[in-house]
């Protein structure tokens, strides 16, 4: 996957998890039940966490594709993506 497919997925992600949170706000605000909050504050968090792994496998790719190109570009050293991909776990 190229960079541009990359973040569009990403991005896309985001305004669903966005959409999500606004879903849980809302139900919060009307004081709908504690089970359903929380199961939907869930899926806000599922799909947080899908957009930081293809964050992390999009870097990992270039990386390995290109390693001095993802450097120049803004890359991530190998322990920085270890602290974020298990911050994500």
């Amino acid at each position: 996957m190229n960079d541009v497919e990359a973040q569009k997925k990403i991005l896309n992600r985001l305004k669903r998890a966005r959409g999500q949170l606004d879903g849980v706000i809302a139900a919060a605000e009307r004081g709908e039940s504690c089970r359903d909050v929380v199961t939907q504050l869930a899926a806000v968090t599922h799909a947080l966490n899908r957009a930081g792994f293809l964050m992390i496998s999009s870097a990992m790719e270039n990386c390995i594709v290109d390693p001095e190109g993802a450097e120049k570009r803004d890359g991530m050293t190998t322990d920085e993506l270890e602290k974020v991909f298990l911050a994500l776990a």
